[in-house]
């Protein structure tokens, strides 16, 4: 009862958190919205192309905006730790009764209501430009799952990271230049047939393809659901081990107290 008690009060304490921050909220979802945009009309015409699966460019970009936008979010989730250790609360916290699982299950509950509601936004967005989802609103719904699925565990590695450097500096560099190869070694803009074998192989073990190809399937007329539930359980297994990750990082940051 208690870790329930503490975690809900965890939760509402990030979430007004975030809300007290509405530029980082806006900048959240308006970047994804102008990758759409942009990349859907200067990609346009790579449906001619022999080889790509799709029919409408929208239709293929769209949930591969979809999955970017919460794994960005999720990406900078150590930030709001990073916060409470340069103001000296999280050292106030981990002394206090709280219970200590309460501060990751609190910020992940945040974390999957604000990338819950992303995720949703940018699906409707997607729709809006042309984007046709075959699957319905199942599809849709499993869509935003695998999503949040994905932003979580990206949020998981974020908090430990932050943990690690605690520098806001030392984060953001490291996010940055780990999340671009992400974006462009999967085939979130072009179908992995049509690129270097290289890129191919190397996508196979980038948790946004597997949270991207999960995406178009279940969106699909007649999805591969073989390869929903693998790529699935690939997330999970991911956002499993991100949260042990944790675990051990809240450890070391208390015994160097």
């Amino acid at each position: 009862m208690k870790l329930l008690t503490d975690t809900a009060w965890m939760f509402m304490r990030y979430l007004r958190g975030l809300l007290r921050s509405p530029f980082i909220v806006l900048m959240t979802i308006v970047q994804p919205i102008f990758w759409m945009i942009l990349f859907g009309q200067v990609f346009s015409s790579m449906v001619s192309i022999p080889g790509f699966t799709a029919s409408s460019y929208m239709d293929y970009l769209g949930p591969g905006i979809v999955m970017m936008s919460t794994m960005m979010s999720g990406a900078y989730a150590g930030m709001g730790v990073l916060s409470d250790y340069k103001d000296g609360v999280l050292d106030r916290l981990l002394i206090s009764p709280i219970n200590r699982l309460a501060l990751l299950l609190g910020s992940l509950l945040q974390d999957a209501l604000t990338l819950t509601f992303q995720a949703a936004l940018m699906a409707g967005v997607a729709f809006l430009l042309g984007a046709s989802f075959s699957g319905g609103l199942l599809g849709i719904v499993q869509l935003i799952l695998i999503a949040v699925l994905l932003g979580l565990a990206m949020a998981a590695l974020s908090i430990s990271l932050g943990l690690f450097v605690r520098k806001e500096s030392s984060l953001t560099a490291a996010v940055s230049f780990a999340t671009m190869p992400l974006l462009f070694l999967s085939e979130m803009f072009m179908p992995l047939q049509l690129v270097p074998r290289w890129v191919e192989a190397v996508a196979r073990f980038n948790p946004l393809n597997w949270a991207v190809e999960a995406g178009r399937e279940v969106l699909a007329a007649q999805p591969d659901w073989g390869l929903v539930l693998q790529h699935g359980c690939f997330l999970l297994v991911l956002f499993l081990a991100a949260c042990l990750l944790v675990s051990r990082a809240f450890r070391q940051y208390q015994r160097s107290m």
